[in-house]
C-alpha cells in the first residue's frame, strides 16, 4: 500500500478580475511506506497547495490524492495522519499540556493512555518545564516544537510536515532532525517540505523538486546531487535551467 499518492493533480486560483493562476500542473508523485521524503521548491512552487489538497483542505480541479488508497476527500483517509502546518496557530491561552490533551482526544485516544504519553513527549521536545505555561508566552521555536508534538501525540504511521524547521535555532533543528531519524527507524512515513537543504541531505531517502507547479525531479537524493557536490548547488542549477528553458 502506498501511504501518499498524488495522481495528475492540478489546481488553479483566481485572483482579481478573472485572473487565473495555475498552481499545480498534473502533479503525480508517490511517497513509499517507511521513507523520509523531502518536498522541495522555491516560494510559490505549489508545495503547500499540494499538501493542503492531501489533507482535504482544498479540492483539486483535476486529479486526486490517495492516502493508503483512499481519496483524501474521505475523512476516514486522514485518520492515520499526523500533520504540522507551516505556521501553527493555537488557542494561545491554553497550556502545552492542554493542547496535547486536546489533540489526543480529538484523535480518539483513550484519556488514560493519553495522560501517560504527554510528559514523555514534552521531554522529547524539551518543553516539560513549560508544561503549564500558556502558549502565548512561547517563542516561535517553542511553538514549532509544540506543533510537532501535537502531530505526534496519537503515534500516527504517516507524518505530513510543512516547513517543520521554520523558526528553529540550530539546537531546535538538531532536535527535529534527530526526531525524524527516530521516526524513520520506527518505520514511519515522513513527508515534509522545507527550504533548509542541508537537513534534506541528512534526512531524505528521496526528494521531489517542484517549480511553478511542475515536477522537475523525483528520485533518490544522492542521484540528484550527482556531480554537483551538494544539494543546494544541484537545486539551484535545476531551477535556473528550468527558468531559462521556459522563458519566452
Amino acid at each position: 500500500m502506498i501511504p501518499i499518492s498524488f495522481k495528475n493533480l492540478s489546481k488553479s486560483f483566481t485572483y482579481g478580475f478573472l485572473r487565473c493562476h495555475k498552481v499545480l500542473k498534473s502533479l503525480s508523485l508517490e511517497i513509499r511506506e517507511g521513507e523520509v521524503f523531502g518536498f522541495l521548491g522555491p516560494n510559490g512552487a505549489g508545495k503547500s497547495t499540494a499538501i493542503n489538497t492531501a489533507l482535504g483542505f482544498i479540492k483539486p480541479d483535476e486529479g486526486e490524492v490517495l492516502l493508503n488508497g483512499i481519496s483524501s476527500e474521505d475523512p476516514s483517509a486522514r485518520k492515520p495522519l499526523g500533520y504540522m502546518p507551516e505556521n501553527p496557530h493555537f488557542s494561545e491561552y491554553l497550556t502545552a499540556y492542554e493542547l496535547l490533551e486536546f489533540s489526543g482526544l480529538a484523535s480518539g485516544m483513550d484519556r488514560g493512555a493519553l495522560r501517560k504519553k504527554i510528559d514523555p513527549l514534552l521531554i522529547k521536545m524539551e518543553l516539560l518545564p513549560f508544561k503549564h505555561r500558556a502558549v502565548r508566552t512561547f517563542s516561535k521555536g517553542m511553538k514549532q516544537r509544540i506543533g510537532l508534538a501535537m502531530a505526534l501525540i496519537s503515534n500516527p504511521p504517516i507524518l505530513i510536515l510543512d516547513e517543520p524547521m521554520s523558526g528553529l535555532d540550530p539546537m531546535g533543528r538538531r532536535l527535529v532532525t534527530d526526531l525524524i531519524l527516530e521516526l524513520k527507524a520506527e518505520g514511519k512515513t515522513v513527508f515534509f517540505s522545507t527550504h533548509i537543504l542541508n537537513d534534506v541531505e541528512i534526512l531524505c531517502d528521496r526528494i521531489a523538486v517542484l517549480h511553478k507547479g511542475e515536477l522537475l525531479y523525483c528520485g533518490p537524493t544522492h542521484d540528484f546531487i550527482s556531480d554537483a557536490g551538494n544539494l543546494e548547488d544541484a537545486f539551484l542549477a535545476l531551477i535556473k535551467n528550468n527558468q531559462e528553458t521556459s522563458s519566452p
